[in-house]
């Protein structure tokens, strides 16, 4: 059954992610807009292969890359996805339900990330995101070009069913990641003015590990909550000192 739905996303190098993505939502979806980077891969042939307008842009940072999207999508809803975000049955229900009704101008979705073979329960939860909007309650996406969030004019549910995350391939590539937005950040930090401060590079590294492990419950996790709660650690300790290295070498 065709929603008055868009299915919106942006893609660099998705062919492994991408038709999971699409499965999931093509029979509910009445257009798939997708704006591309120049991939690589056969990321744009599936795209088509799905029936996706497709648009190639040059990279202008995740939250302009985003905002981008709006404007080309035609239909009264819009559903932003990431490449490796897969709608679960329950979701897609509710999301069935939740345009049928129409009670609201936008819904948060429950997101659940899949790390090292399983499915994270604790650690990183909740994780809710505002991805289901109305194209009329005036999407943007705001923030900075790393972290970017999704903001509406209007009234906000949430929705109980899961968004799958299929993020990392493997715990390298989460390091690898977590080292890439890490600089990223602290470039954006850096072009934003902000200063480093000592105390930050002490203490909001060890705040983010007790927060994932303990507070968050992520030792319940095992060896994988372990492991995602030292690298979010690692990830604010990197941003900091990345921040402090661009500091020392302007004064140079």
């Amino acid at each position: 059954m065709k929603l008055p739905l868009t299915v919106a996303m942006i893609t660099y190098n998705e062919e492994e992610n991408l038709p999971k993505t699409l499965e999931a939502i093509k029979d509910i979806a009445s257009e798939i807009v997708i704006i591309d980077s120049h991939s690589k891969d056969k990321t744009v042939e599936i795209a088509k292969n799905y029936g996706a307008r497709v648009f190639i842009e040059d990279w202008k940072g995740f939250r302009e890359q985003k905002n981008s999207l709006i404007e080309k999508c035609t239909q009264k809803w819009i559903l932003f996805l990431d490449a490796d975000e897969v709608v679960s049955k329950e979701l897609k229900k509710e999301i069935i339900e939740a345009i049928k009704k129409n009670k609201a101008d936008g819904f948060i979705l429950n997101r659940k990330t899949f790390y090292a073979g399983k499915f994270l329960n604790h650690v990183w939860q909740p994780d809710r995101v505002l991805r289901l909007v109305k194209k009329e309650s005036n999407p943007r996406w705001e923030g900075g070009n790393v972290h970017e969030y999704l903001a509406i004019d209007g009234k906000v549910e949430k929705l109980n069913g899961y968004l799958f995350h299929y993020t990392y391939k493997n715990i390298y590539e989460h390091y690898q990641k977590s080292i890439k937005y890490a600089k990223l950040s602290a470039e954006e930090m850096y072009k934003s003015g902000k200063k480093f401060k000592i105390h930050k590079l002490l203490l909001n590294p060890t705040w983010a590990f007790i927060r994932e492990y303990f507070i968050h419950m992520g030792f319940l996790d095992g060896i994988r909550g372990l492991t995602v709660a030292i690298t979010t650690s690692y990830y604010k300790f990197a941003k900091y000192i990345f921040l402090w290295e661009l500091e020392k070498n302007k004064q140079h």
